[in-house]
């Protein structure tokens, strides 16, 4: 078989399956009794086993199958959950995302993990986990006295207690059925899916042990048990089922001691049929609810995978039919053709609801980047001695794919520092009056046209004055500039490139260290990163992203004879001003809007485009924000607004000053992108 046409998909998957491990790991370790959470670790063990066995990558089949006992013994309380156990099957999902993500770099998959083997063998050898030649001799001793066999005790709730009782009031036949399959058998999904299509024209299966989930997977040894209740006799059921090729024995026993209890009568044709079949679609293990009736759980699958170079291309062919819209509006308004007119209108409302659909295609929830921080801030709390909890809000909230693929490191630095040198240690948190776990909340939402990220800590908060000392000592802020800064831009001085330092002792401990990096990838994105922190009580990084980085809502201005486009995102408002309004202050023209006082930036003087002789008695502003500050931008004129493809300058010119990129009108004139980030700064 050529497994390469599924390479993809396998690696998809199994980075699926591995984060689920440690999802479902890190609940377990918090509720160690629930064994429910175990079954879907097993689950997704299992199904990583079969698949990489599948594609011939032994090693990840061998420990996954390693870990898997390790596992089942733990479901069926043969061993206990303990943090030591714990770290063993981390480590081992740790190597398995590592032998993955050879495999996605054009390797083997191969490594060497001989001692983690050992150490889960070891935990299975230490405890009373029945021994793989022990599973033999009882299976032969099954093949040879069937009649001895004991039957898996199976539990009924009460509607199934009920299901039963007021079958066999009304003439029906209750059988628990055990069947063996042949120790060699190769196919054993497939057995079992012909013995139900046999038991299902015979009468309603009410229950299995195993599941019909773990029976699909074959995640089961040789025997299993179906509850059936028919018209026919023992007999006649087991001459059926035994003509099924790799079938070895079939022990039929008649469900006594259930008396239906007291409630809605349910009839037998109610309940609902357990089954299985080639596809795998099925899920139910027993019947319905209580009072509810038996409903058709097979579903059409609607979810498929596209690889995202694909939505690209699809993103691409899309923004030049914006552009050609743009054309087309623009004609139309000169030619002025009420059919054109019409035309163009209704062709703009379709490529409305497209580009919304293509959008929302790129559209990633944050999780896929939250995710990975629970086990982060397991292992740091663990080598820190910090007892720390990490709350997750909105981890729903989407964002475009390609703001999704960058923003992973920004946050794995600020979750480092919230950890390491934001919240104390439990001795300092009790000294203190705070609780001995200290608290990090990362959320995520949606306002307006931007996604949200906020990182909360409940640490020490940042000592200001020992930030200013040292951005002072680094040459960073003057000490006319230091008189004059608040307290909320004296703590986003860590952010300032320079001012990591390699003073790992002091309060500031570093505080600072790569949080150069994260400003300036943020702020390539289009976003921008603030902090608010209070001494003592801790800090907020509060991290604005663009929803989208492909099509973006701007105002168009002329400057000159060219035409520029300022994001809509960063506007307040338009304004008309009088020149007589304008005052100076400290060197900088300054305008009173309402109530603030907000610095004038000429973008002619920016650009160094010719400026008029003479004053004009009016000017065009557009006021913008970034944070907490904002300027007046000084336009010759507004044309209106317009959604506009970001084209990016390309490599040679990536540094021009105040210009973030440019795209193309309607008239195939060019227009620059002004990066109001960069003017207010």
């Amino acid at each position: 078989m050529d497994t390469n046409q599924y390479l993809e998909m396998f690696l998809e998957e199994s980075k699926e399956h591995l984060q689920a491990c440690n999802e479902h790991l890190l609940e377990l370790e918090k509720n160690p009794e629930d064994l429910a959470i175990v079954n879907e670790v097993f689950r997704s063990a299992h199904t990583l086993k079969g698949m990489s066995a599948t594609m011939g990558y032994e090693d990840i089949a061998d420990l996954t199958h390693k870990m898997e006992n390790v596992l089942d013994a733990i479901r069926n309380s043969k061993i206990g959950v303990s943090s030591e156990i714990l770290d063993i099957v981390f480590k081992a999902v740790d190597d398995l995302e590592e032998m993955v993500m050879d495999i996605e770099a054009g390797g083997t998959g191969k490594k060497d993990v001989q001692e983690l083997v050992a150490a889960l063998n070891r935990i299975e050898e230490g405890q009373t986990v029945i021994s793989a030649s022990a599973m033999e001799t009882a299976s032969s001793k099954m093949a040879v006295e069937p009649h001895q066999l004991q039957v898996p005790t199976l539990h009924y709730d009460d509607y199934e207690m009920t299901v039963i009782g007021q079958s066999q009031e009304q003439g029906f036949n209750a059988f628990e059925i055990l069947v063996t399959l042949r120790e060699d058998c190769l196919l054993k999904a497939a057995r079992v899916f012909m013995v139900f299509e046999i038991l299902e024209k015979s009468g309603e299966i009410v229950k299995t042990k195993p599941t019909v989930e773990q029976l699909e997977n074959e995640d089961f040894d040789e025997l299993f048990t179906v509850v059936l209740i028919t018209k026919e006799e023992a007999s006649t059921l087991q001459a059926k089922v035994m003509k099924v090729s790799e079938v070895e024995h079939v022990h039929i026993q008649p469900i006594s001691d259930v008396s239906p209890l007291k409630g809605k009568p349910v009839a037998v044709n109610e309940v609902a049929p357990t089954s299985t079949n080639a596809t795998g679609s099925e899920k139910e293990e027993v019947a319905p609810q209580k009072g509810r009736r038996s409903v058709n759980t097979h579903s059409v699958n609607k979810t498929i995978r596209v690889n995202i170079d694909r939505l690209d291309i699809l993103m691409n062919l899309f923004e030049e039919l914006v552009i050609d819209r743009g054309r087309l509006q623009s004609i139309a308004s000169e030619l002025h053709n009420p059919d054109l007119n019409e035309t163009v209108e209704r062709m703009t409302r379709v490529s409305g609801d497209l580009q919304n659909i293509i959008l929302n295609m790129r559209m990633v929830p944050v999780e896929t980047v939250f995710n990975r921080f629970p086990r982060m801030v397991r292992q740091l709390s663990r080598e820190l001695e910090k007892k720390i909890n990490l709350d997750i809000i909105g981890a729903e909230t989407e964002l475009d794919r390609t703001v999704i693929d960058e923003i992973g490191d920004p946050l794995v630095h600020l979750i480092r520092n919230a950890l390491d040198h934001g919240i104390e240690s439990p001795a300092e948190r009790l000294a203190k009056g705070k609780p001995e776990e200290g608290t990090i909340t990362l959320r995520a939402y949606h306002s307006g046209n931007h996604v949200f990220i906020e990182l909360e800590d409940d640490g020490a908060g940042i000592n200001k004055e020992r930030v200013l000392q040292k951005a002072l000592e680094r040459g960073i802020v003057t000490e006319e500039t230091a008189a004059t800064l608040t307290e909320k831009q004296i703590a986003e001085l860590i952010l300032a490139s320079g001012f990591s330092t390699a003073d790992k002792i002091t309060d500031v401990s570093g505080r600072g260290v790569g949080l150069d990096v994260v400003k300036s990838t943020i702020e390539s994105l289009g976003g921008y990163i603030t902090i608010d922190s209070k001494e003592g009580e801790g800090s907020l990084f509060q991290v604005q992203l663009p929803l989208t980085l492909s099509i973006i809502s701007v105002m168009l201005v002329n400057l000159d004879k060219d035409i520029y486009a300022i994001p809509l995102s960063s506007i307040i408002e338009t304004a008309i001003i009088q020149t007589a309004d304008i005052l100076n202050a400290h060197n900088q023209q300054v305008i009173d809007f309402r109530g603030s006082i907000v610095p004038l930036v000429n973008l002619k003087s920016i650009f160094e485009m010719e400026e008029a002789q003479e004053a004009e008695e009016f000017q065009s502003v557009v006021i913008v924000r970034k944070g907490d500050k904002m300027a007046g931008l000084v336009v010759d004129s507004f044309i209106g607004q317009q959604e506009i493809v970001l084209k990016s300058l390309g490599n040679y010119l990536q540094s021009v000053f105040a210009i973030s990129g440019a795209t193309i009108l309607g008239n195939g004139q060019v227009a620059l992108i002004v990066d109001c980030n960069a003017l207010i700064k």
